[in-house]
């Protein structure tokens, strides 16, 4: 079952344009991950120093994988300092919905 993993992060004032070149330079890097099937970057509407990373994996294994592997360890070191808070992050399930008219 696909997993959705989602990582809230806030950044110290002035550290988002730091943030955003490591996350453009790691981007393509994750999203060929061996089992990652998706990611994305939100901003949050309300407060510009809040973004959230959207990723879709295969399974816990291979979401586990990437985060024992130096590609994460590499991007995290780096991106780490420059926090505000503590991320947030959570792993989830999506629930089928059933067909329409059922």
């Amino acid at each position: 079952m696909m997993l959705i993993r989602i990582v809230r992060m806030t950044f110290q004032p002035g550290q988002t344009e730091a943030f955003l070149a490591i996350f453009r330079e790691s981007q393509p890097l994750i999203r060929a991950f061996l089992g990652c099937r998706h990611l994305e970057l939100w901003q949050d509407a309300g407060h510009p120093s809040v973004y959230c990373t959207c990723s879709h994996w295969e399974n816990e294994a291979a979401l586990e994988a990437y985060r024992q592997s130096e590609l994460f360890r590499s991007t995290w070191a780096r991106t780490r300092p420059l926090f505000s808070a503590p991320p947030q992050a959570f792993s989830v399930y999506q629930v089928p919905q059933p067909e329409a008219g059922k």
